[in-house]
């Protein structure tokens, strides 16, 4: 058996094109909008995979023997997020995290959107869980696709043009 290094050659080439496209076709601000869409996406997967039995046991956390709800850390973000949109440079608000953290913590508050109606605590409830999970998933999909409109054709060329 032989020890050949692995030709990244074609892969670093689709990563190049992957990012000139990401420049080309999107500004700054949709590209942070598709940025805030993926983390959104990302959470709500995350929830899912931790609902279906992974992470955490019971699916949340305490703190000193009190649940504490995870829209808590959602309203946290976005306030981070906010006292950058108010008192940060251009160069902070367009830093990677400011979007992520956006997507990351909306996600975390709709998650419990119930909860905060002051309806019943229905996360881990398998009944009106379906048509919430339902809706979410469109939305956020839709958000992500409608955000990088521009984007999602070039790249596809990207990563799959042979060249």
């Amino acid at each position: 058996m032989t020890n050949r290094p692995l030709d990244n050659a074609p892969h670093r080439s689709r990563l190049r094109r992957l990012r000139a496209a990401w420049r080309r076709k999107l500004d700054p601000s949709e590209q942070s909008a598709v940025v805030s869409w993926a983390a959104f996406a990302g959470v709500r997967a995350l929830t899912h995979w931790i609902r279906r039995g992974h992470g955490p046991a019971g699916g949340g956390m305490s703190l000193h023997g009190r649940h504490f709800h995870h829209y808590n850390l959602g309203i946290a973000a976005l306030a981070a997020v906010g006292t950058v949109a108010v008192r940060g440079s251009e160069k902070q608000r367009r830093h990677p995290t400011v979007p992520i953290s956006y997507g990351v913590g909306t996600a975390l508050i709709v998650d419990e959107l119930a909860l905060l109606l002051d309806l019943e605590d229905v996360y881990w409830a398998k009944e009106g869980r379906t048509s919430v999970d339902a809706a979410v998933v469109i939305i956020g999909l839709g958000g992500l696709m409608t955000a990088g409109f521009e984007f999602w054709p070039a790249a596809q060329r990207a990563l799959t043009d042979p060249t």
